[in-house]
């Protein structure tokens, strides 16, 4: 039996104890599946009677009355006493408030376990729900539907004035006047279709690893979203949570910060999507699918680690440089983003798109696979900062994280020191099977970039569980990585600098993997100037500052964790770090003095402190 229901079809003590056992899997409280199936699959194919078991007093409505399940895309439509979604791995269930006197009819529905009756939206109702403004309901039924209810309402009352005659009747009770208004024009005065567009509007096609997944458009109003249908199956990697707003997955890779401050029309969502065609996570935007299949893949045909040596990248850099009689370096890295092939990148640091080829030559990525981020030294204080990073991300691996390949990168013309960064979101080469997708917690959460400050890891917490196609360990990673962010004294671990990595394989029409990414953005805040004050970037139990074992014991039990799991981490963390502090150091090729000295040794003296401190 591949769905448990609580109740229904197992007793709560049978499901703690096979839960425990790991023979089967808890999605939320009172569902479970088999651990050994798809959950995904399982979830979608029973997708009414969990709403069912959830929802009992709604109904089915919109495009999920005609269809009596989910959408192509994983949504399932309900009305009912209130306005809310809820999440479930691949299912989303969009659920509005029904009317006071709602048209509802019984139907059948099937599944693995069996048939079942369901309360669904009756035709008239469905009809009256196709014409509500600025509805997600009215925008799942398409054309198609909409013609199908029509014609189907005709046969029913005779004739189009009787059909919409009846359907008035159930406008009027539940006052949806414009509604009915609506529908009687489809109905009665269908307008001859006459051919008129408004100049500012445009469409993009969006395609990942090269293979088109659905057009963007934009009507002059707002935007809208539609998948491509047809073809071979691919996963849901863009949706659109909001009618009218751009999908968050998107919003998450458009340029913020230092470039978004280049570009010209920064501010608006419309001029930045056109002024680029390459994003992170395999993406890419254009006007025709010739130019889509113009841009070059990102493939890693090169790794890091072949030209890294004591910390060192010991290739050849050919990016922006500057000398005394050119502009300064931020200008001419800069002058890279003019071109729309140069692939844009997200987050405030100033970084650049580099590609690294098999002789060890690095080079900006225009034209060529976006294989590494180069992360340069800032300045007002700013200038240790790739080092800051180094230490941070080397500490990292040797807590035990997942951790992209890193090298520091002499610069020319006396420049300080860059930090170069292997992505691990594309694939290795062309026969590599995966598809991935990187998304952060603010697209997760369906939060604009500018509030990435604002959530809590606890809210981290229930996404993972959530979301994760294993929660429990990925629980633990979270728990690992916030006390590592404390330890270090990271202020800068925010929602877009935690994301999760999906994967998927040739033919799969949903994620088969889906998992906190590896640790990126790692360092110590408190050592630059303006910021030896700085907090945690998201409270943990309503905390940012003196956090204890305590504290993180908290979140282990409200994130549903095992105790001892939890104490077993921090217990295998402290001394990984604190013995990893004992023999870290900058590479002696690099000769720091100065202020950048001080940075470096204050970092590791922080770090020291925090470790021996925490309790």
């Amino acid at each position: 039996m591949p769905l448990h229901l609580v109740g229904e079809t197992i007793n709560k003590t049978r499901s703690h104890y096979l839960a425990e056992t790991g023979k089967i899997v808890q999605l939320m409280r009172g569902i479970y599946v088999d651990a050994h199936d798809d959950i995904d699959q399982t979830v979608l194919s029973h997708a009414v009677r969990i709403a069912r078991y959830l929802y009992p007093r709604a109904y089915l409505s919109a495009a999920s009355a005609v269809l009596l399940g989910p959408t192509p895309d994983g949504r399932l439509y309900l009305s009912g006493q209130r306005v809310q979604r809820t999440r479930l791995r691949a299912l989303e269930i969009v659920q509005n408030k029904a009317p006071a006197r709602p048209s509802v009819a019984s139907a059948i529905v099937a599944d693995s376990l069996g048939e079942f009756g369901v309360s669904v939206s009756a035709v008239r109702q469905r009809f009256l729900e196709a014409f509500r403004i600025r509805s997600e309901h009215a925008a799942s039924i398409d054309s198609a539907m909409r013609d199908a209810l029509s014609s189907r309402l005709i046969e029913e009352y005779g004739d189009a004035k009787g059909a919409s005659d009846a359907v008035w009747a159930l406008a009027r009770e539940n006052e949806w006047y414009r509604e009915g208004e609506g529908a009687e024009k489809f109905l009665l005065h269908r307008p001859t279709v006459v051919a008129t567009r408004n100049e500012a509007a445009f469409a993009l096609l969006v395609a990942w690893h090269g293979r088109p997944v659905g057009s963007l458009s934009h009507d002059g109003f707002e935007w809208r979203w539609i998948a491509t249908s047809g073809g071979p199956a691919l996963p849901p990697v863009v949706r659109q949570t909001v009618p009218g707003r751009l999908p968050p997955f998107i919003v998450s890779l458009l340029p913020e910060g230092w470039l978004e401050s280049v570009l010209k029309n920064h501010r608006d969502e419309r001029a930045l999507l056109r002024s680029g065609k390459r994003y992170m996570s395999n993406i890419t935007i254009a006007k025709t699918a010739d130019e889509l299949e113009s841009l070059p893949a990102d493939l890693l045909g090169s790794r890091l680690a072949s030209f890294t040596k004591e910390g060192l990248f010991t290739g050849r850099y050919e990016g922006p440089g500057r000398t005394t009689l050119e502009r300064d370096f931020e200008h001419r890295l800069a002058a890279l983003y003019a071109n729309a092939d140069t692939p844009r990148l997200s987050g405030v640091q100033m970084k650049a798109p580099m590609h690294l080829d098999t002789d060890g030559r690095l080079s900006p990525s225009v034209g060529t696979s976006f294989t590494h981020i180069l992360k340069p030294a800032g300045t007002g204080g700013f200038d240790a900062l790739p080092l800051v990073e180094w230490i941070g991300l080397s500490l990292a691996r040797a807590a035990g994280f997942p951790v992209p390949d890193v090298a520091l990168v002499p610069m020319p013309d006396g420049m300080p020191p860059s930090l170069l960064v292997e992505r691990f979101d594309i694939r290795e080469g062309t026969n590599d099977p995966r598809w991935l997708a990187m998304e952060d917690m603010c697209s997760v959460l369906d939060l604009e970039p500018h509030d990435k400050y604002t959530g809590t890891i606890e809210r981290v917490a229930r996404a993972t569980r959530a979301l994760s196609s294993a929660p429990d360990e990925d629980l633990l990673i979270l728990l690992r990585r916030v006390l590592f962010t404390w330890l270090i004294a990271d202020g800068d671990m925010h929602l877009k600098n935690v994301a999760l990595l999906k994967t998927a394989r040739t033919g799969d029409a949903v994620f088969t993997s889906v998992r906190l990414a590896p640790v990126y953005d790692a360092l110590t805040t408190r050592v630059f100037p303006g910021l030896e004050h700085d907090r945690m970037a998201l409270k943990l139990g309503g905390k940012d500052e003196r956090l204890r074992r305590a504290d993180f014991m908290c979140l282990a039990a409200i994130a549903g964790m095992r105790a001892g799991d939890a104490s077993a981490t921090i217990d295998d963390l402290l001394p990984k770090l604190r013995a990893a502090l004992g023999t870290i150091a900058v590479p002696d090729a690099l000769a720091l003095e100065g202020r950048t000295k001080e940075v470096v040794a204050r970092t590791l003296q922080i770090c020291r402190e925090r470790v021996g401190a925490f309790e």
